[in-house]
């Protein structure tokens, strides 16, 4: 039988015009992220499957690629359920296994802990155009710093890096906190037991609309004047600082002001700090589906794809599940494939670092002035030009086209006859 030369099914290939573009938006994203001080780390792509089941990754943990136990230890016959059989599995964030090595290494680490990780993680999940199996994640956390300077800086240290990668793409940062998430729903008369099953309906929000999520929650069992109390609330709140604060008097029956005074104080720094151009707006419908969340959540949308390009917040209590003793902790994570499909998209596939060029040399070349193409190469390449040295083929027009595609701008062909013509 044949064997399969398609990549298994949400996985991919990826091709050097592509690569290119990856390779200099990792770049953008690192140099941006160092230069606010975050210091590069990397963990396993493999976890122990207790830690991946811990009921933190929300609907994740239903996506995990299972890893079977090896040699003696995979026993079929004794095996009574799957956990007999698995001991771990492929990362599904990059969020859990930095909570488990900041748990192992952090007396080693400085406080607070600026953490920058970029890798492949994996869900068993339906592809779709800007959606796969296997995926890059870019994200910065900091550990350790309990107050809003944590946010305050990942927000504009990930702004910043998007306005250097997608110069041609507003965006939108949109913000909540969990707290006020939970507030707005008690003092509508949503019972605390509830909250979940709320939230999983105001999470449709953006496919829905207003009238729908109320179609929801009234289908789902909760009183009329309470959804109405709700959709009332939500549209009639402010998406400025001020609507922030104007929202947390409101809730001062069920919430401390302190909660709406710290996000409206993020968002008052940020616009006024940021270098870069971007909207920032509270909104109080801003869900996040990961249960890790403790505060304050932000998404960001872009313009030219649908869905959110970057997302994360506050998880202050990931760390302690593993130490027994919680530990602040913020982050925000860059979708990283989302931003390479909307560059594709666009065709901005020409980003180069430093200058290209081929040599094309035809074939038959002999010995001695093949050395001497090849020193001539060596010595652009200490000069810092990157330097293809290729064999002509027969077809030179369609090779250069396709070196061109790939950054190629100058090329210089070599003849075994030195007065032939290109």
């Amino acid at each position: 039988m044949a064997l399969k030369k398609k990549p298994v099914t949400g996985m991919r290939d990826i091709l050097p015009v592509e690569m290119q573009v990856r390779e200099y938006v990792m770049n953008q994203i690192r140099d941006t992220y160092r230069s606010f001080g975050f210091t590069q780390i990397e963990t396993p792509c493999v976890e122990h499957i207790e830690n991946l089941t811990s009921k933190q990754g929300g609907d994740n943990e239903k996506l995990i690629f299972k890893i079977l136990k090896r040699g003696e230890k995979l026993n079929l016959e004794t095996a009574a359920c799957e956990n007999d059989l698995v001991d771990g599995g492929l990362r599904y964030d990059l969020t859990l296994p930095l909570a488990r090595y900041f748990s192992n290494n952090g007396a080693q680490l400085s406080m607070p802990f600026k953490a920058l990780q970029m890798g492949s993680v994996w869900r068993a999940d339906h592809p779709q155009k800007g959606r796969f199996r296997q995926f890059t994640q870019c994200d910065i956390d900091i550990l350790g710093d309990e107050s809003s300077m944590a946010e305050i800086e990942l927000i504009l240290a990930t702004t910043t890096a998007l306005g250097k990668i997608c110069p041609k793409n507003g965006f939108t940062v949109r913000m909540n906190d969990r707290e006020i998430l939970k507030a707005m729903a008690l003092y509508c008369g949503f019972s605390e037991d509830s909250m979940e099953s709320v939230f999983i309906i105001l999470d449709k929000m953006d496919k829905i609309g207003m009238e729908g999520v109320k179609a929801e929650l009234l289908e789902a069992g909760h009183g009329e004047e309470s959804v109405e109390k709700y959709g009332t609330l939500l549209s009639e709140t402010g998406r400025d600082a001020a609507g922030v604060r104007k929202l947390g008097e409101i809730l001062k029956p069920v919430m401390d002001l302190s909660v709406t005074d710290n996000l409206a104080h993020i968002m008052d720094t940020v616009l006024n700090v940021a270098d870069t151009e971007f909207n920032l707006c509270f909104d109080p419908t801003l869900v996040r589906g990961m249960s890790y969340y403790t505060g304050t959540i932000f998404e960001v949308s872009m313009e030219g794809f649908g869905g959110s390009v970057a997302g994360g917040g506050r998880y202050d209590k990931m760390i302690g599940k593993f130490t027994g003793k919680d530990t602040p902790a913020c982050g925000f994570s860059i979708g990283f494939e989302r931003i390479i499909t909307i560059l594709m998209d666009q065709g901005e596939c020409n980003h180069k670092e430093r200058e290209k060029k081929a040599y094309l040399v035809e074939k038959g070349m002999d010995s001695a002035r093949l050395g001497e193409i090849m020193k001539r190469a060596m010595a652009e390449r200490k000069n810092g030009v990157q330097v293809l040295v290729s064999m002509m083929n027969k077809n030179k027009k369609f090779q250069k086209e396709q070196l061109g595609k790939e950054g190629y701008t100058e090329f210089v062909n070599f003849y075994k006859e030195e007065l032939k013509k290109n």
